[in-house]
């Protein structure tokens, strides 16, 4: 479009540019105007150098084109002008001149800073191209600088944002620590709190306790009031249970309780529970059932504090189940655990209670109305003695109505023989057990080792270190027990394990996996892909032993060995006992 008028229209149309042409001869600028004309482009006419920087100063370009001769001031003198003004030193020029003498012109204009060079007549399509390729350049340009303005202003604010988050996180951190020892201070006004109610309630409790001993030495035999001494002295004992789990649970709070721990059976510690629990058990008419592990099972526990737990359980399960139910208590070696549950089927436990309800004082909705209620304090301290056992313990309910169970998991620990040496060791008894056993995994020095061990026991052992190969040489090799790596090649442990078992001669074979993997789900599947045990490394050597020494003994023509038991050769299995 044409501008006589050097001064710039305020409202440009968007992304529109600005191009100043200069030349002293109007016919030529009409002749730029009709070859630039374009809705993107803004043409500004100057008919002197006066003109031009007239507009200069009153407006922002993206190309100046300015001719060589003009009256008064040369092309070459306003070009040099131009570049000496900062804001206009970086507008690309293009000269245009009739002048055909390209070492005197052409230098000169590239010296005064000019970015082209056309000759008259100019080629309009030339023009247009050179124009549309600096147009492009300043439209990039500017919005190079409107990011970058865009950048620093959000710099800008993101640091005013973090001088605020810094002032909040400071007057944070110091409420935090206000209310951090407001909280600990009033846990610890709670912990003297139960502690000199637990101490206090104790001292009437005693003479009640006395009296009752001595109206069953010295008063008389009637029924009723052998029965009442029977009720008095019940109800003492409960009472002197809920004081002594006040007494714990604040013990414990403020790190003072200290187990006296020593190797212990487990079946007498439940069987001890058991018996405590039992008055409640058949006051409520209920039935017991109890399953525990063919085998003895150590564990490394407090004699009065474990027992304790499984107290709790078994009167839960008591209480909250209406009169003639049935209670389950089970015992079983998982890996280096052992894994007991008591299970109920009494008033169940919400969804919504299960993540809170071994919190101290935590109730069920409904508990409170049985007539053997509690505190809430017993859950509480069970699962912080199965801690201090290096244990845990879990709560599993199917919802309101529909009982409940808890499965408390101890390691197993194995007694060493008095020198208290290793195996192997000048004064020490290594079990031996004469099995043939198949060693898995592709650690090969996990494999050699683990063989070297077993060897020292007098067993027969091969090793390999993929699936593939373990399913073959067992083929040949026929063992009894089977240690077998879960992450294998080729065939991982649980296909290696299930396509051992489908062998007929295999039905018997005791299948033990070994490995990192310890979590309750990796002890399932190991399960259920037919191991029989499922043991987490590092494995206790003893442990191992042990488990080894304890496995029930089978005939050896029960494993159908009718032909060579060496291994075969070119398979890549070793050729020799490891």
């Amino acid at each position: 479009m044409n501008i006589d008028n050097p001064v710039l229209a305020t409202a440009p149309v968007e992304e529109s540019i600005n191009i100043l042409i200069v030349d002293d001869e109007v016919k030529n600028l009409i002749v730029l105007e009709s070859i630039l004309t374009d809705p993107s482009h803004r043409l500004v006419r100057a008919e002197s150098a006066d003109q031009a920087l007239l507009a200069l100063m009153r407006g922002e370009f993206a190309l100046i084109i300015l001719d060589i001769n003009m009256p008064g001031m040369t092309g070459f003198e306003l070009a040099q002008m131009i570049r000496e003004r900062k804001r206009t030193s970086r507008v690309p020029i293009i000269f245009l001149t009739a002048y055909y003498s390209e070492d005197q012109h052409v230098l000169a204009g590239y010296d005064t800073g000019a970015v082209d060079y056309l000759h008259k007549p100019v080629s309009p399509a030339i023009l247009r191209s050179k124009v549309a390729v600096f147009g492009e350049l300043y439209r990039t340009q500017r919005e190079v600088a409107s990011a970058n303005r865009n950048l620093l202003a959000e710099v800008a604010e993101r640091r005013r944002t973090e001088a605020q988050l810094h002032e909040l996180n400071e007057t944070l951190e110091r409420r935090v620590a206000e209310r951090t020892e407001s909280l600990l201070d009033a846990d610890r006004r709670k912990n003297e709190f139960l502690a000199t109610l637990a101490h206090e309630l104790r001292n009437p409790l005693a003479p009640v306790r006395t009296a009752v001993a001595v109206l069953r030495a010295k008063g008389p035999a009637l029924p009723e009031l052998q029965w009442a001494r029977d009720v008095i002295d019940r109800q003492t004992q409960a009472m002197v249970r809920l004081i002594d789990d006040l007494m714990d649970v604040s013990r414990i709070n403020q790190g003072k309780l200290e187990l006296r721990r020593e190797h212990a059976d487990l079946e007498k510690i439940l069987m001890g529970a058991i018996e405590t629990s039992r008055p409640l058990i058949d006051e409520m008419g209920h039935t017991l059932t109890v399953s525990l592990p063919p085998h003895p099972v150590v564990v490394h526990a407090d004699l009065i504090r474990l027992p304790q737990v499984f107290l709790n359980l078994l009167n839960n399960a008591a209480k909250y189940m209406d009169r003639g139910g049935k209670i389950d208590l089970h015992a079983e070696v998982q890996g280096n655990d052992v894994r007991v549950s008591v299970r109920d089927r009494g008033i169940g436990i919400p969804a919504e209670k299960l993540p809170t309800l071994f919190e101290l004082f935590s109730q069920v909705e409904g508990a409170l109305a049985r007539s053997h209620g509690g505190l809430g304090i017993g859950l509480n301290l069970a699962k912080r003695l199965v801690e201090l056992h290096e244990g845990r313990i879990e709560v599993r309910s199917g919802g309101a109505g529909r009982g409940s169970e808890f499965v408390v998991h101890i390691p197993i620990v194995v007694e060493r023989d008095s020198s208290d040496h290793p195996i192997g060791e000048q004064g020490t008894t290594k079990p031996s057990t004469d099995l043939r056993i198949l060693v898995v995994d592709d650690n090969q020095d996990a494999a050699e080792t683990s063989a070297l061990l077993l060897e020292m026991m007098g067993n027969s052992v091969r090793k390999v270190y993929d699936g593939e190969a373990a399913v073959a040489l067992a083929e040949e090799f026929r063992p009894e027990v089977v240690l077998c790596d879960i992450g294998l090649p080729k065939l991982n442990g649980y296909e290696v394990c299930r396509q051992i078992r489908a062998q007929a001669w295999a039905k018997d074979v005791i299948l033990i996996a070994v490995t990192g993997w310890g979590q309750d789900g990796d002890r399932q599947q190991a399960i259920d892909a037919g191991f029989n045990h499922h043991l987490v490394k590092p494995v206790d050597p003893d442990a191992l032993l042990t488990l080894l020494a304890r496995l029930p003994r089978r005939k050896r023509q029960d494993l159908n060995l009718t032909h060579p038991q060496t291994p075969p050769t070119d398979t890549g299995l070793d050729a020799e006992p490891s």
